[in-house]
């Protein structure tokens, strides 16, 4: 559905609202940083592609031809984000006596499935680093005599060699945004502390379960490299929109921007599309404030125990929705549970209209154009989700016509509106012992009590229920009879 409002995203490099406007007439596309595969993701990772999610289909629902990619990580990202200690995956097959190929595999397949749990549209192409280490080293060496050196543990990029390094980071200007920079550990014999590993090679006496032969020795990637190589591959430079946390956007993005003038011999970063991408996009952190958010903290806060505890994963996306992208998301368990009853509201506002049929008509029309301009500044996800709570309150609307306007607002934000069934949002907690069947049965009698005004057996009842950590919902205006704790 293309609209006519035109699309303005804020652009990291440039500090500032620009409207899109693609590299290539009628298409749009996007590379996403995505996981490092040596452990699940933590929903905090996740938040970083519902924001991707979302910035797709709404480039879709403005008519563009999407081509979305995502990588998978599974060589090169040291357990510092700047060049020190090992590799992740390296760190995490020798620690669980495992095939890192196997410990990629199975993180791979898990982070697909919280993919699939937040119904975040699959990419054009999930790209594989290992998949790519011959372009890689192609890449290097390319570079190599204008831009890097070499040193006993491997190839460095020389930072001064290129205009306007750590611009996307502010590391020279902006004082409150210059610790990226600071957390660069010191390497023996770099020319400068921001230079950066382009290859790394194996330690003398050591065997990498992943190792290639190069030009510089037996070894293995550096982590910036391969975004720089797929994206390029992939989409072509430069290309349209480039997006990550905001983690990314002090020392890995800059390194890749780095690369990329390297590689395509551009000047300085006055004009965006030198850094190889057009806009870069950054989605701001999830704050957790117990700590659980660290993979370190033991149980992290994976999307599966959002789901053990009886949450459905589609009230984590909505979490997300409610809050813009690029300001902070506070985590905790009431707001998530106050996201699961707005999503149980929308779906049994939707479930009357699931058999209508019709189109989007004139009376429709204003909402859906105030749902567009909302998206088009910036994805402003809170706005355009009052406009869906506008569209599913209206009276006085064909069913039809009521249903085409919702699945075109949820064809963007993704919440599976049309498919859900109020009984999918009650998902029974792990350590839950009771079964529904039993519930149901209690219930019954105690609403046999409560009409015979038995109290003190209705009372008996809900206390029997509450001691299994079930709540009765007496007057819930919802119609749910009945949740267990978490």
């Amino acid at each position: 559905m293309t609209q006519a409002v035109p699309l303005k995203l804020f652009n990291s490099l440039t500090r500032q609202l620009e409207a899109f406007e693609p590299v290539h007439p009628g298409e749009a596309r996007v590379y996403s940083c995505g996981p490092t595969v040596y452990n699940y993701p933590h929903i905090g990772n996740m938040r970083a592609y519902v924001f991707a999610d979302v910035l797709g289909r709404t480039l879709s629902f403005k008519g563009y031809r999407l081509t979305h990619v995502i990588n998978i990580t599974d060589v090169g990202h040291l357990t510092d984000d700047a060049d020190a200690g090992e590799d992740k995956l390296e760190k995490a097959a020798k620690d669980r006596a495992q095939s890192i190929w196997d410990i990629a595999q199975h993180y791979t397949e898990a982070y697909w499935a919280d993919v699939r749990a937040l119904n975040i549209r699959e990419p054009a192409q999930w790209s594989i680093a290992t998949q790519y280490v011959p372009q890689m080293i192609e890449f290097a060496q390319s570079i190599a005599d204008r831009h890097c050196y070499e040193l006993p543990s491997g190839l460095y990029f020389d930072v001064t060699t290129v205009a306007d390094y750590g611009r996307l980071a502010r590391t020279a200007t902006d004082a409150s945004e210059a610790e990226g920079e600071s957390r660069i550990d010191p390497v023996d014999g770099k020319r400068h502390p921001a230079d950066f590993a382009i290859w790394r090679k194996t330690p003398e006496g050591e065997k990498r379960q992943m190792e290639w032969d190069s030009p510089w020795g037996r070894g293995a990637p550096g982590w910036h490299l391969e975004c720089s190589v797929m994206s390029g591959r992939l989409l072509g430079f430069p290309f349209d929109i480039h997006t990550g946390g905001i983690d990314h956007r002090e020392i890995h993005h800059p390194n890749e921007i780095a690369q990329n003038q390297a590689f395509c011999c551009t000047n300085g970063l006055d004009v965006p599309a030198n850094s190889g991408a057009r806009i870069w996009m950054h989605n701001n952190f999830l704050v957790e404030r117990s700590g659980k958010m660290s993979k370190s903290s033991g149980e992290f806060l994976r999307l599966q125990l959002l789901i053990d505890k009886g949450y459905h994963p589609l009230a984590y996306r909505l979490m997300c929705l409610q809050a813009h992208y690029r300001g902070e998301l506070e985590f905790s368990w009431d707001g998530l549970g106050a996201a699961l009853t707005r999503l149980k509201r929308m779906v049994m506002a939707v479930q009357p209209l699931q058999h209508a049929e019709g189109c989007v008509g004139a009376k429709v029309l204003p909402l859906i154009a105030r749902f567009d301009a909302a998206l088009s500044d910036d994805l402003n996800t809170p706005v355009a989700l009052t406009v869906l709570d506008e569209t599913l309150a209206l009276k006085k609307v064909d069913a039809g016509e009521k249903r085409a306007a919702i699945a075109a607002l949820d064809a963007v934000l993704g919440l599976g509106l049309l498919t859900l069934d109020r009984t999918d949002l009650r998902i029974r907690p792990s350590a839950a012992t009771i079964t529904e069947t039993e519930i149901e049965a209690i219930l019954v009698r105690r609403k046999a009590a409560r009409a015979a005004k038995d109290f003190a057996t209705s009372d008996a009842l809900r206390d029997e229920l509450a001691a299994q950590g079930v709540e009765a919902m007496d007057g819930d205006p919802l119609g749910w009879d009945w949740k267990l704790g978490a």
